[in-house]
C-alpha cells in the first residue's frame, strides 16, 4: 500500500517536529515536506504532490487561508486535501478556509489518534473531518451574523440550489447535519452508493470541492438554518 504523503505547514518548528514524529511512526503515512509559511506550503504541495496538508490558519506572510485558496485554485492540485489546524474558536478564518476549499479542521490540542484519523479520513476523500464540530462551528458563526456583508456566496448558492433535484436537496440537508453516507442511506432508505451519487451530483452543481464546502453552502444559502442553543 502506498503511504499517504503528508505536508506539514506551521510556523512553529517544535510543533512541526512533533507532528513529523507522530506521522512517520505510522506505516501507512509519511511526511514529505515541512513549510514555515503559506507560500512555502503551496510550493511544496506542487513539488511533493502531497495527499494531505496539515495547514495552520495563522502564519506570517502568506497565511493558511491564502495558501488554501491557491492550492484549491490549482487544477494540478485538485486531489490535495487540506486539514486546517485551529484552536476551535468560532473564527471567521475557519469558515473562510472551508469556503476556500479546506477539507475540514482539527484543534491543535487534538489527541494523536484524532490527528492520525483525520489524515486518513481526508486522504480517503471523506473530507468532513469532524461533522458535529464543523457543523456546530459554522452554525454558531452564522448565528452571530458571521457572513460577510459583501460576500455574494449566499445569493449565488441559493440560485444554484434551484438546479438540485428534490432528493439531492434532501441529501444535502443530511450532509449539513454531519451524517455519513451510510447514516444518510439508513435515514432515506436507499443504498450508500445512491447517496454517494447524489452527493457527487450536488457537489458538481454547486461547485463544491468536497463535503465540508457542502456544509457551508447549505448554511449560507439558507437551506439549513443554524439553531441557537
Amino acid at each position: 500500500m502506498t503511504p499517504i504523503k503528508v505536508l506539514l505547514a506551521d510556523d512553529q518548528a517544535l510543533l512541526r517536529s512533533a507532528f513529523r514524529v507522530l506521522v512517520d511512526s505510522e506505516p501507512d503515512m509519511r511526511v514529505v515536506g515541512e513549510a514555515a509559511d503559506g507560500a512555502e506550503a503551496v510550493e511544496l504541495a506542487r513539488s511533493t504532490l502531497a495527499d494531505v496538508v496539515l495547514m495552520d490558519i495563522r502564519m506570517p506572510g502568506t497565511d493558511g487561508l491564502a495558501a488554501t485558496r491557491m492550492i484549491s485554485a490549482d487544477p494540478d492540485l485538485a486531489d490535495v486535501r487540506i486539514v486546517m489546524l485551529t484552536t476551535f474558536e468560532v473564527d471567521e478564518y475557519v469558515v473562510q478556509s472551508l469556503r476556500a476549499g479546506a477539507s475540514g479542521f482539527l484543534g491543535k490540542g487534538a489527541e494523536p489518534d484524532e490527528l492520525l484519523n483525520a489524515i486518513r479520513v481526508a486522504a480517503a476523500g471523506e473530507a468532513l473531518l469532524s461533522p458535529v464540530a464543523t457543523k456546530g462551528l459554522i452554525a454558531s458563526f452564522l448565528a452571530q451574523g458571521g457572513s460577510a456583508p459583501d460576500d455574494p456566496h449566499g445569493t449565488e448558492y441559493a440560485e444554484r440550489l434551484a438546479a438540485l433535484t428534490g432528493r439531492e436537496r434532501e441529501v444535502l440537508v443530511q450532509v449539513a447535519g454531519g451524517h455519513s453516507n451510510d447514516q444518510i442511506a439508513d435515514r432515506l432508505v436507499v443504498s450508500p452508493l445512491t447517496v454517494k451519487t447524489h452527493v457527487n451530483r450536488a457537489m458538481a452543481k454547486l461547485g463544491a470541492r468536497d463535503r465540508a464546502q457542502l456544509v457551508v453552502i447549505a448554511y449560507e444559502s439558507g437551506l439549513v438554518r443554524p439553531r441557537v442553543e
